[in-house]
Order: C-alpha cells, then sequence, then structure tokens
C-alpha cells in the first residue's frame, strides 16, 4: 500500500477543530515563489501550482520509467501547502489579496535528495517542454505553531484564526511572525470540486512563548 504522509502523520495533516500547539520538524520542499492574488485567472499562482504537480508527479511515477531513485518507496502526492505573508502586515489580511505574497509547497519524501530534485527538474523539462526554473528545493523547519483544523470557506478563515489567537495566549504562547515565519495553510480538499462549506485547510500560526 502507498505511504500517505496524512495517515502516517495525522498530527500533522488531521489536527481537530479545536486549536493546539505542536512543534514541526525539519522537512523538504517543492516550493515555487509569487506575489498576487491566488484567485487570479491564469495568473502566477495558477501557473506554480502547475509547476510544482508536474515535478511532484515526475518524482512519483519514476517507478514506471527506467531511472530508479535509490530508496524510492510508493507514495501518495502530499497535499498543496501554502506559506503566506504582506509586507508591513503582522499575519495576513484576507482583505488584500492581491498584495499577497507566498511560497507554495508540496512536501518530498526522504528519498529525495537534492540530486534526485535535479533529475525531476530536467526530467519534466524535458517531458513538459516548459521551463521549471521556478520550482525550488526547499528545506524548512516550521518549529513551534499553534494550528488547527479549518472548516468553510478560505475567507471565514479570520474567525478561525482569531480563536486559534485566544487559544495560544491562554497557553502562555504569542503570535510571531518574525524572520522567516509565516501563515500556513495546507489544502486537503480540491477547491475545484468541494463545496466551499466543506473546504478542509489545516491552519498554522508560528509561535513563541511569552
Amino acid at each position: 500500500m502507498a505511504f500517505d504522509y496524512k495517515k502516517e502523520y495525522r498530527e500533522f495533516y488531521l489536527p481537530p477543530k479545536t486549536p493546539g500547539i505542536v512543534t514541526v520538524p525539519a522537512m523538504n520542499f517543492l516550493a515555487v515563489r509569487g506575489q498576487g492574488d491566488p484567485n487570479e485567472e491564469g495568473g502566477a499562482y495558477k501557473q506554480a501550482l502547475e509547476l510544482l504537480y508536474a515535478v511532484a508527479f515526475t518524482i512519483k511515477m519514476s517507478k514506471l520509467g527506467q531511472h530508479r531513485l535509490e530508496g524510492y518507496f510508493d507514495y501518495v502526492v502530499p497535499p498543496l501547502e501554502g506559506l503566506w505573508w504582506q509586507e508591513g502586515i503582522c499575519g495576513v489580511d484576507y482583505t488584500r489579496k492581491a498584495e499577497s505574497r507566498w511560497i507554495s509547497l508540496i512536501r518530498l519524501p526522504e528519498f529525495v535528495t537534492k540530486e534526485v530534485f535535479d533529475w525531476a527538474i530536467r526530467e519534466a523539462a524535458e517531458k513538459k517542454q516548459r521551463d521549471f526554473s521556478k520550482v525550488e528545493f526547499f528545506s524548512w523547519e516550521e518549529g513551534l505553531c499553534v494550528q488547527c483544523m479549518h472548516i468553510g470557506p478560505y475567507d471565514d478563515e479570520p474567525a478561525t484564526v482569531a480563536a486559534m489567537e485566544a487559544f495560544a495566549a491562554e497557553q502562555g504562547y504569542a503570535f510571531d511572525f518574525s524572520q522567516g515565519r509565516f501563515h500556513h495553510e495546507i489544502y486537503l480538499s480540491d477547491a475545484r470540486r468541494t463545496q466551499p462549506e466543506m473546504l478542509k485547510t489545516v491552519i498554522r500560526q508560528p509561535v513563541r512563548r511569552i
């Protein structure tokens, strides 16, 4: 059976709807950086997702090709994730989407080294006849966070974030958007096929001890 990160690491991908404190270890990702409204049709965000998924599936489906990856195991491609911020704002202002800056991510399995990543970029570029130079090998240790499951439209997230902030304060923590720390979302639902009120999104906010 294919290894499913969502099921094997439930504490990171399937948290309860009530906030909790979690420490997230270092992981490697495919990443594309950009800015602008994620809802813009044909915009930079949509293009970034195309690039990410093309490389992610190049790695996953390598099992069918002649190039064997050392340590390969079959797995479910992990869900799309996003780090979000806006210049001059602590956290995220959901009303100012056009000013959004983001890093779109897909987690990499442990056998994917920088060398495997470089091979996948070359392979995807050759097969798709497309430039994949925007895709990065991104290593990141998120550290201490408050997180919970948000169910509903993305635009309703501020209420969930407010509840997370209140919980964190009760536990002796404060949001911490210092260098390299971001509002983080993990998208468990396909927004193209899911009613807005049923969308499942893991929300994480970085925290520090007060």
